[in-house]
């Protein structure tokens, strides 16, 4: 097969096709069909897949190595992941979490209830798309999904002038109110 200089996600192509003036495949029916170049940040973010192998590895966690065990990961998977949240919310306060919030909510196209004040943000919402995606893939809802937000959100909080507090969560739907706020001192 001869080489030619490509870019990056260009396909390379057979000596007799590099010859012909279509950039097709050689199946037939497909001449005149023009190629397409696509790059993964050519599509719209979409995490869904992310919520039910999360859903996955917190079974799998909770029947080796008990209810524990998940909450160790949940926790060491915040301090890593969220590192750049936790910073923000040290430094610029509830508007970060706010500001987070609200991407989150935009990408996954869910409704999302705030209310903020200087000292507290309330989040209400009617269902949680992690547990709507992971029940329309016909999976069974891990009984400590909850902790997802529980233990994520607390450990946000940690070491910083707030708290958290998860006021209501249906495990069906996933319909929560959280509140985060600031620790009296």
């Amino acid at each position: 097969m001869i080489r030619k200089k490509t870019l990056k996600n260009d396909l390379i192509l057979p000596p007799r096709l590099l010859r012909s003036p279509w950039r097709s495949s050689a199946k037939p029916g497909l001449r005149g069909k023009k190629v397409m170049r696509r790059k993964a940040s050519d599509n719209q973010y979409l995490h869904k897949d992310f919520h039910g192998a999360l859903n996955l590895a917190l079974e799998y966690l909770r029947k080796r190595f008990g209810n524990e065990s998940v909450r160790g990961y949940l926790r060491q998977y915040t301090k890593s992941f969220h590192a750049p949240l936790i910073r923000r919310l040290r430094r610029r306060g509830l508007v970060a979490l706010k500001e987070y919030f609200e991407k989150i909510y935009a990408v996954e196209k869910a409704p999302l209830r705030l209310k903020l004040t200087k000292d507290e943000l309330i989040l209400k919402t009617d269902f949680c798309p992690a547990v709507k995606h992971i029940r329309a893939m016909h999976q069974a809802v891990s009984p400590l999904f909850s902790e997802t937000e529980r233990v994520v959100y607390e450990t946000i909080c940690e070491n910083t002038p707030f708290a958290f507090e998860l006021a209501s969560y249906d495990k069906k739907t996933g319909r929560s109110v959280r509140r985060f706020y600031r620790i009296k001192q």
